[in-house]
């Protein structure tokens, strides 16, 4: 079959696979996270998110920042560039549940946000510091905006 010049043109689709707990949402999330991708023109990435509960997410925060403990998300930057991300993203379902309930959105809503919070990391956020906390958090919900999700960190502020 031939190609047509408009699909030579087209940069390859965003590779995001999300698996792990939370199955009914699974397919929510690598739709949305394919969006986020694409509005931050990181067309050629290839991100893997796994969605874990508090024990699994503990034992990798202790492996990995050697802080006990668990947290609701650990990235892992295999090499990002201007036009692409590479990334292994854990995500913490049960840290997502409590939040989700605590600030009154969807559950999916607050695991998207924590897939793009490690996004944002693979493009060089950080959020260690007040300052770099509140514009890291500001471009989560520009983005989340923009996909047509609404704000959603700063919805209980």
């Amino acid at each position: 079959m031939e190609e047509s010049k408009e699909q030579l043109d087209q940069p390859p689709p965003a590779n995001i696979t999300v698996q792990g707990d939370a199955t009914e949402h699974l397919i929510w999330l690598e739709e949305r996270a394919s969006a986020v991708l694409r509005f931050l023109q990181k067309d050629d990435s290839d991100v893997s998110v796994l969605v874990v509960d508090d024990i699994e997410m503990s034992r990798l925060h202790q492996k990995h920042s050697g802080v006990d403990g668990t947290t609701d998300v650990l990235t892992f930057d295999h090499g990002s560039e201007a036009y692409s991300i590479r990334a292994d993203i854990a995500i913490c379902v049960d840290v997502a549940t409590r939040e989700a309930k605590h600030r009154g959105h969807t559950l999916e809503n607050e695991l998207l946000l924590y897939i793009v919070h490690g996004i944002l990391h693979c493009c060089g956020f950080d959020d260690h510091d007040e300052e770099s906390h509140q514009k890291m958090h500001a471009e989560e919900d520009r983005i989340l905006n923009a996909i047509g999700i609404g704000t959603v960190w700063s919805s209980d502020k």
